[in-house]
């Protein structure tokens, strides 16, 4: 009789076991299933769902290491502590495998990597809007936060075989999901996360009652009748009850919290609410924090067409689409004031400080807003007149001309025509323009004592000379665009704070908002009422006779007030837009010189930016830009005196050229170079002058023989370019090529960038003399200087020859 205790028992045990060890598999089973189905909630933040997979095949391995440490069996704080440091290992295999030791354990260089990494997908975490490109920053933050989750969920349902408790790390994750895109299927994240925790609950309540039996009145494992007489119903289904109490108070938080949590659709960290109606703007447009909302769309890896339009506008360069208007500075940062709108009547009022003598021009405009593009505001050109939307409900604020969506009415699909006024003043117009009237220099000169006193000491500087308002806007705009040494960069973090403008004009560097917020600011230390405009630069035109504006065409440009002209554009980004005709000045005798654009229809027309000297390129010859050297030779002679005062002129104007060389080489290069990169958008010429120019710098010198896709072959092979610098170069010479021989050429956008892409390439590669020469003695410019001394000798030879050669 013992002997069959003895087997029962054992039989007993060994069974008690098996039923143990296949509920932990299952068990641990369903807790990896739970979070699966909790990180569901994150696929809307991304546009790829490929990290998915990533994530569940490292999570069933992290579940496999806790079953095996449960089997050995190992402390629960042990098991916890195994299943971290593996998790660690598959982390760093997946993202971080070129620094692990033998490929495969992590070393000092792993850690660096990760931390890059993080650092990395941070940024980009505040660099796009929602769905956000899956970089591999972005991947780790995901994968290593479902990682997380996980580890916690074992560990407190299996490890420590309490599963109520685990649906709060679920929760956590399903909640801040949500509440960072509420994308419209909320729901039916909510049911899979559901879902997955009540399977969490029902697989512990089957482990538990395959190792103990039934925990309710009745028989039990043991003999028959025993549970009923020694166990009560009551205490035995209190952990059922308990555990669906905690179910039930974790779904319903689940439901709860999504609700209050704000929408952030205009950036995966930031609030997109529109100012002062509390309305949200699930355009992607923030008004409150246009900054952020800006870098998103400039740094999107797509050109997402947002509009487009059909305008009478002769030329779309000046047809800029204003969103909204930020005239509330705070030291900070630029936000829109808080105005009451009213509905949008049939005719808008006149612009206020328009005078009828200013030249302006009626513009008709239809716009087609796309069906991805949804946000609160209409893109309208400045200043409209009348607005007709095709259904929905607007409103009008009058101040800042802007028209906005009533009870939730966005642009998506939108159709809308729009007459406007092309204001056209002349310089002499804005230099003459009165003081703005008290009211208007009381609300838009408001300039807080934060603001750091550099800024003041900045813009005095910079507008030192000027003789009126005009002029120091002009001398602003130039010395952002082309004489301060600024860089247009989408990359620099977007900086917040009193001391952002000060830190932007130091390190010279940034975007359309670091530009035009410095410049409206620096104007209202000079007492030059300023605000700033938020929308779309003029977009891409197409062979159809349509506009595209692209979500890279997003942009901010100050406006500055003038009596008699109103809110006038300016466009201090270097790269980017047009500068206003009325902002250009035409110097006889300027040393500014750029390649233009071809303009046939104004081939008559004296041009404000004459080609560049030295060589003529076929591709300038076919344009008819090229300079007439022989008659600035001539010219430069004409007038001389005799032979006494001519040598002594050139003597002393080639000793001061010799002695002034070594500085005025590298200045003149980078103020070309500058004033190139403000024209690529709109001229593929000046973009292809200066990557030649650039390569020239760096030892390749141009062969005019070579057609513009044959250079830029030669060109990638000599430098050794390769990879996006390769790209970059024949992206130019396509553009060049569409320049001149396109029946219909356009702008190309992003040539600036590409530009300055085979530049960096370029030196990057070249030694450490080469980058010296290329910046002191650049060959572009020393080259044609030669060329020039060599042709003014010649001349002067050939006319000293003929004075005295003998009459016939």
């Amino acid at each position: 009789m013992s002997g069959d205790m003895s087997g029962g028992a054992s039989r007993s045990l060994s069974g008690g076991l098996s039923k143990g060890l296949s509920g932990g598999v299952r068990l641990s089973a369903a807790a990896a299933v739970a979070t699966l189905a909790a990180a569901c909630a994150l696929l809307p933040l991304v546009d790829t769902p490929a990290w998915i997979l990533q994530a569940a095949i490292l999570l069933a391995l992290q579940a496999a290491v806790g079953v095996l440490a449960r089997r050995v069996p190992l402390g629960r704080a042990t098991t916890v502590v195994v299943q971290a440091l593996v998790s660690f290992v598959l982390l760093s295999l997946v993202f971080a495998r070129s620094g692990a030791l033998g490929g495969v354990l992590p070393g000092p260089d792993v850690f660096q990597q990760l931390s890059t990494l993080l650092q990395d997908g941070a940024r980009d975490v505040g660099r796009y809007a929602i769905p956000a490109p899956a970089t591999t920053g972005i991947r780790l933050m995901l994968v290593g936060g479902v990682l997380v989750v996980g580890l916690a969920v074992d560990a407190l349902a299996v490890t420590w075989r309490s599963a109520a408790p685990a649906g709060l790390p679920l929760l956590a994750l399903y909640s801040i999901a949500a509440g960072l895109a509420q994308s419209g299927k909320d729901w039916l994240w909510f049911l899979a996360a559901a879902a997955g925790y009540l399977l969490l609950l029902l697989a512990e309540g089957r482990d538990r009652l395959s190792g103990w039996g039934r925990v309710f009145g009745g028989g039990a494992v043991g003999e028959p009748g025993t549970a009923g007489r020694g166990a009560s119903p009551g205490r035995g289904a209190s952990p059922v009850r308990t555990g669906r109490r905690i179910g039930a108070v974790a779904l319903g938080l689940a439901l709860l919290v999504p609700a209050v949590l704000p929408t952030m659709e205009g950036g995966l960290l930031e609030r997109a609410r529109t100012a002062g109606t509390g309305r949200d703007d699930s355009a992607g447009f923030d008004a409150v924090r246009p900054l952020v909302t800006l870098q998103n769309s400039l740094n999107q890896p797509e050109n997402r067409e947002m509009l487009r339009y059909r305008t009478s506008a002769g030329n779309p360069r000046d047809m800029y689409l204003r969103i909204v208007a930020l005239d509330r500075f705070d030291g900070a940062a630029w936000q829109p004031s808080e105005r009451r709108s009213t509905d949008l009547p049939g005719m808008l009022p006149l612009p206020p400080g328009l005078d009828p003598r200013v030249r302006t021009e009626s513009v008709n405009t239809s716009v087609a807003a796309a069906s991805t593009y949804a946000q609160s505001y209409l893109p309208l050109p400045y200043p409209a007149e009348r607005v007709r939307v095709d259904g929905g409900s607007w409103l009008y604020e009058p101040e800042g001309r802007t028209v906005s969506g009533a009870r939730k009415q966005t642009t998506r699909g939108v159709r809308y025509q729009v007459s406007s006024l092309l204001v056209e003043p002349t310089a002499a117009q804005l230099a003459a323009a009165p003081a703005p009237r008290e009211e208007v220099l009381r609300e838009y000169t408001k300039v807080p004592g934060s603001v750091p006193r550099v800024v003041e000491e900045t813009a005095r500087k910079v507008t030192a000379g000027a003789a009126n308002a005009y002029e120091q806007a002009v001398k602003l705009q130039d010395w952002f665009a082309a004489d301060g040494g600024f860089r247009y960069d989408t990359q620099v973090a977007s900086g917040s704070g009193k001391d952002a403008i000060a830190k932007f004009l130091e390190e010279k560097k940034g975007f359309c908002i670091h530009f035009s917020y410095s410049m409206a600011a620096m104007a209202r230390t000079l007492g030059i009422p300023a605000r700033v405009a938020v929308g779309f630069a003029p977009g891409t035109p197409l062979e159809d006779g349509a506009v595209s504006v692209g979500s890279k065409d997003a942009h901010a440009w100050p406006e500055l007030y003038f009596e008699g002209v109103g809110w006038t554009r300016f466009e201090p980004t270097p790269s980017r837009g047009t500068a206003p005709d009325y902002t250009v000045t035409q110097e006889p005798g300027a040393s500014e010189l750029v390649v233009p654009a071809p303009a046939p229809d104004r081939s008559t027309a004296p041009s404000a930016r004459p080609a560049a000297p030295g060589v003529c390129t076929p591709q300038l010859r076919k344009s008819g830009e090229c300079p007439s050297e022989e008659r600035s030779t001539v010219e430069a002679g004409a007038h001389g005196g005799g032979l006494s005062t001519g040598p002594v002129v050139g003597a002393v104007a080639l000793g001061v050229a010799a002695l002034a060389l070594p500085l005025l080489l590298p200045l003149r290069r980078r103020k070309l170079r500058s004033r190139r990169l403000s024209e690529a958008g709109a001229n593929a010429l000046a973009a292809w002058a200066e990557l030649t120019d650039s390569a020239w710098d760096y030892g390749i010198a141009p062969d005019e023989s070579l057609t513009p896709r044959g250079a830029a072959t030669r060109l990638v092979r000599l430098g050794g370019l390769t990879g996006s610098a390769s790209d970059a170069a024949h992206r130019v010479a396509t553009a060049v090529e569409r320049t001149l021989y396109a029946e219909r050429p356009g702008p190309v956008e992003g040539l600036a960038s590409d530009v300055t892409r085979v530049r960096d390439a370029l030196r990057a590669s070249a030694g450490f003399g080469a980058r010296g020469r290329a910046m002191l003695v650049p060959r572009s410019v020393t080259a044609r200087v030669r060329m020039r001394c060599t042709q003014a000798v010649l001349t002067a030879r050939q006319r000293w020859v003929a004075r005295l050669r003998p009459a016939p």
